[in-house]
Order: structure tokens, then sequence, then C-alpha cells
């Protein structure tokens, strides 16, 4: 495999990555998801065949500019994840430093 095609084999499933985490924000119901998760891959398997380097760069640019469109305005952060309505939720004091030790 060339150079060329790993580069643009890694950009493709950074995409499909990126499309099912960008799913996330808007399907938070796991079963709903799945739904939207398979029409991704369908999506990008429709488009599998194609060859043409024009193409495949308007095929990209396209799947970007999608993905930016479909930006959640909020999206999901896990309750206890950077940013949740958890995080650091009832940390233990600090407690000071002792400086006898046993």
């Amino acid at each position: 495999m060339s150079t060329l095609q790993n580069a643009h084999r890694l950009h493709v499933q950074s995409l499909y990555k990126r499309a099912l985490k960008l799913s996330l924000d808007w399907y938070i119901q796991r079963d709903l998801w799945r739904q939207k998760a398979l029409a991704i891959r369908a999506q990008f398997e429709s488009n599998k065949h194609v060859t043409n380097p024009k193409e495949l760069q308007q095929l990209l640019k396209n799947a970007e500019k999608e993905l930016q469109d479909w930006a959640h305005p909020d999206p999901y952060k896990l309750p206890m994840g950077p940013d949740g309505s958890k995080w650091e939720r009832n940390l233990p004091p600090l407690m000071p430093e002792s400086t006898h030790h046993h």
C-alpha cells in the first residue's frame, strides 16, 4: 500500500469515527444511535468503490462540511468526565500535609 493510499485510508477512518462520535451527541439512547450508526456505515460503504481522485476529494470535502454542519450546539458530555455535570463533585477536602512523620 502506498503512502498516499495509507493517508487516504486514515483520513476516511477519521471521518467515520468523528461521524459516529458526533452522532452520539444527537442520539443518546443506544438503540436509536445504533440505527444511525448503521446508516453512517452504509453511507461510507456506498462510496467505497470510488477511485477517481477528483471525485474522492469532493466526497471528502462534502463529508467534512456535513460534519461541521451537523455539530451539536451543546454536545453530550459524560457526567463524570471533564465538564460533565458531576465532574469534581464531592472531592475530599484538602488535608494539610503533615511535617511530622512517625
